[in-house]
This record gives C-alpha cells, sequence and structure tokens, in this order.
C-alpha cells in the first residue's frame, strides 16, 4: 500500500490525542511519538483542513478530536494525510485516465481496481477506536 510515513504519524498522533483528556500541542506530541516537530505540524495542519482535529490556542492549547474516535474512519485519516486518497497500486482509478493510455488493452486493471475498492471499503468501515483500543 503507497501509505507513507505521513499516515503512519497522523495515526500514531490521533490516537495519543484520543486517549488523553486534555489537548496536546505538536511539541508534546513530537516528543512524546519521537517525530520530528515540522513534519509532525504539517501533517497536523492537513487533519485540521480537514475535520478530523480542531486546535485551541493558548497556554493548555493543542489538538483534539473533532468528533468521537468512533466517528473518524482510517480511510478519512490516510486521505488527509496523504492529501490524496492512497491506493495499493499506482494504477490510474479509471480505464479513460490510464497515463500510459492503453487502459483498454490493460487485463489487470479490472482486479487491479477491484481489490482497491475493497481496500477502501474496508478502511472506511475501520475507525480510529478500532485500531487504538
Amino acid at each position: 500500500m503507497l501509505l507513507t510515513k505521513k499516515s503512519e504519524y497522523a495515526l500514531l498522533s490521533l490516537i495519543s490525542i484520543a486517549k488523553s483528556e486534555n489537548p496536546k500541542n505538536v511539541d508534546v506530541l513530537s516528543k512524546e511519538l519521537d517525530i520530528s516537530k515540522s513534519f509532525l505540524a504539517k501533517i497536523m495542519q492537513n487533519l485540521a483542513k480537514h475535520q478530523i482535529v480542531v486546535s485551541h490556542r493558548g497556554v493548555n492549547g493543542g489538538f483534539a478530536l473533532k468528533k468521537s474516535w468512533d466517528e473518524i474512519t482510517i480511510l478519512e485519516i490516510t486521505t488527509a494525510a496523504e492529501e490524496k486518497i492512497p491506493s495499493v497500486f499506482e494504477c490510474a482509478p479509471s480505464i479513460d485516465s490510464c497515463p500510459s493510455h492503453k487502459g483498454m488493452l490493460c487485463t489487470i486493471w479490472p482486479l487491479l481496481n477491484n481489490l482497491q475498492s475493497k481496500i477502501n471499503g474496508f478502511l472506511e468501515e475501520l475507525t480510529l477506536k478500532d485500531i487504538a483500543s
């Protein structure tokens, strides 16, 4: 799967936030998870932009989940972290959008597309709570 460290760090950060009673800032998360502060800050910005977390300002500020952890899907998180729907294969989502312009001749595209759909469905059903419990 073409998930990168962005997805891994997003998931780890969100699990930590979900298990905390108070918002967590990037400094705390960075030290706790041993992740580069600047890299984590960009990931958290993407999660905020996609309405997964909300940012609280001030001395006791930081990030908190925008909704319950059993309502946030793994597909939602990975899509926000990667800034696109993560795909298993570097294959076009449709025959017409094949970069090689040979989509109509591709015999494995239907299989790959079907597999990607199943994975997306699985990640859509799996929640943050499911992987954190």
